[in-house]
């Protein structure tokens, strides 16, 4: 806006400061001008000055080279190491039970009882019958010895002495077949107690004491053992791995680690790589491993899902960074570097892969620098930094509490 008097003209503009185009007036209100216009020249540059960019609050972490696995992550299922199934090889009614639902059992412990009083007498008419044997055979041979001296006086005929002979030897053979009955009577009587094949834990019990059981039930089993310790994890890796594992598997034995959860910072269990399927699944292009863990915690149980992380190698000189750094934009991946002013640039990289809470770089980052971890939502390029120090998860505010005044006048 111009105003125009009859000694000067004066531009006054929208945000109030006020420049002096041209003066007619005389040396003393010139002077008055003069002094009047630098001031507002200077009020109008200050308030035409940008403010100054914000410092940002950001956590960083230093590039570091260390030894990093090389893995292969999968989700992957428990089985046992080895199942039986519990059944009878011989009819009969249960007597009793031997053990609790669940209960671990070693090997060779006595698991049920089948009623045994019907082969018992078996057993006891198959020692009779042998015994009887026994004795008949003595005497056979306490005949063959008389006649042999008989024979010898000619007081008997060859043939006799034969006849005796062979009616020994036919004893004796009497006395193998009784030995061989009462064998396999023992043996039957053995099936009436069943003990347990292996180390396992047990599961239901599907026949209660007082029922009649078949033997060699196809429909119904006694219960079912599952071996634990060891145990088995099975997991599917993509087929792209294979040739990767047989070369390294061809070279030494493979780890396998085992979390029950995938954000635990230690495996539940560690074995070895010990089962590679003889075939590609086709419909998933997965192939079927097996790896073999003591598991002499009892943590991992049949049929658990777990995590299971193979390694195939170690990467000694990794270049590491905490994954938070790493950002992802229209053109890939980059971080924010620290540079030595305080001030942050852009810088693309590639993550070849990822380990724990860690990021491996395969190109971009060198050791020693530093990246920022948290804050990088406020940050352009060349923004300035502050950089702050982080708390530790588990530290706590204790917050001291202070009596009112009506509570210290009652106390």
């Amino acid at each position: 806006m111009a105003n125009a008097g009859s000694r000067g003209i004066f531009l006054v503009t929208t945000d109030g400061c006020i420049c002096l185009l041209v003066s007619t007036i005389r040396f003393g209100v010139s002077l008055i001008a003069f002094f009047i216009l630098p001031f507002s020249l200077l009020a109008c540059s200050q308030q035409k000055a940008a403010p100054p960019k914000p410092v940002v609050p950001v956590t960083v972490a230093t590039v570091v080279q260390k030894a990093v696995p090389f893995e292969i992550r999968a989700i992957g299922n428990i089985d046992a190491f080895s199942t039986v199934t519990v059944k009878s090889q011989v009819t009969g009614l249960l007597a009793s039970i031997h053990f609790k639902e669940g209960q671990f059992v070693r090997k060779g412990a006595l698991l049920f009882t089948i009623d045994p009083r019907q082969q018992q007498a078996a057993v006891r008419q198959a020692e009779a019958a042998l015994a009887r044997d026994k004795a008949q055979v003595d005497n056979a041979l306490e005949d063959e010895k008389r006649y042999a001296e008989l024979v010898k006086k000619g007081y008997v005929s060859r043939q006799q002495y034969d006849q005796v002979r062979t009616t020994a030897a036919a004893l004796d053979a009497t006395v193998a077949a009784s030995q061989a009955t009462l064998d396999a009577a023992k043996q039957q009587l053995s099936y009436y107690y069943i003990y347990s094949p292996i180390d396992g834990r047990m599961g239901d019990i599907l026949v209660n004491e007082g029922n009649m059981i078949k033997a060699n039930d196809d429909n119904k089993s006694l219960a079912t053992i599952r071996q634990i310790e060891p145990i088995f994890v099975t997991f599917a890796v993509p087929e792209r791995d294979l040739a990767a594992i047989k070369q390294y598997m061809s070279q030494k034995q493979l780890a396998v680690d085992v979390f029950l959860d995938k954000n635990d910072a230690k495996p539940a269990e560690r074995g070895v790589l010990s089962f590679i399927d003889n075939a590609v699944d086709a419909t998933t292009g997965t192939i079927k491993l097996k790896g073999t863990l003591k598991n002499s915690g009892h943590q991992l149980w049949p049929g658990q899902f777990v995590t299971v992380d193979l390694t195939l190698f170690i990467q000694t000189d990794a270049v590491v960074i905490p994954s938070a750094a790493v950002q992802t934009g229209q053109t890939g991946t980059y971080v924010f570097v620290v540079k030595e002013d305080k001030s942050v640039e852009v810088r693309p990289i590639v993550a070849a892969r990822t380990y724990g809470t860690d990021s491996v770089i395969e190109k971009g980052l060198n050791p020693g620098e530093q990246v920022v971890t948290d804050g990088q939502v406020r940050l352009v390029p060349g923004a300035k930094i502050s950089v702050k120090e982080k708390q530790p998860a588990e530290q706590k505010k204790t917050v001291e509490t202070k009596p009112s005044p009506e509570r210290k006048g009652k106390e």
